[in-house]
């Protein structure tokens, strides 16, 4: 019998106002249904009644969404993956854009949207959880630090 693995098919991050902040997409479309996806679930999620269930059936998936202070943060799943697993996943990945940024804010994900995509990354790959340890997630991204800060230095000393 095959296992039925859980899958992300994408992951918005959008403010109360509607602006997408990061998306990532582990599913191939062109970006023209992109753009109308995007649209579309925007729309749907911030016309919710913010005390009604984080969970909506769109098309063939299920749509999982939490906000947190200004940013919401929406995957979309299989219809018949688990919905709590994939808020504890957005609440993880908030966990760790927090312990990198120190509270993190709609502002640091605008102004480091390539550390928000790399912090992403470390975490989960081809819409698939890869690391759960918070510890080595933050261990690999103050590594990469690390190393473009010494890079930098080494560019920045004089050739003789």
């Amino acid at each position: 019998m095959r296992q039925q693995t859980w899958k992300i098919h994408f992951i918005l991050l959008f403010s109360r106002q509607g602006k997408l902040r990061l998306q990532k997409w582990y599913t191939t479309l062109p970006d023209k249904e992109k753009k109308k996806i995007i649209r579309e679930i925007v729309q749907i999620i911030l016309s919710r009644n913010q005390k009604t269930s984080s969970f909506v059936d769109w098309k063939d998936l299920k749509l999982v969404y939490k906000r947190y202070a200004s940013l919401y943060f929406c995957c979309a799943i299989e219809d018949q993956d688990n919905e709590l697993l994939t808020l504890e996943v957005v609440h993880r990945y908030v966990e760790l854009l927090d312990r990198y940024f120190g509270n993190v804010c709609e502002l640091d994900i605008i102004f480091n949207f390539e550390k928000a995509y790399f912090i992403l990354d470390e975490f989960i790959i081809g819409g698939e959880v890869q690391e759960t340890s918070k510890r080595s997630a933050v261990k690999a991204i103050e590594d990469s630090d690390m190393l473009q800060e010494t890079v930098e230095e080494y560019m920045n000393k004089p050739a003789f």
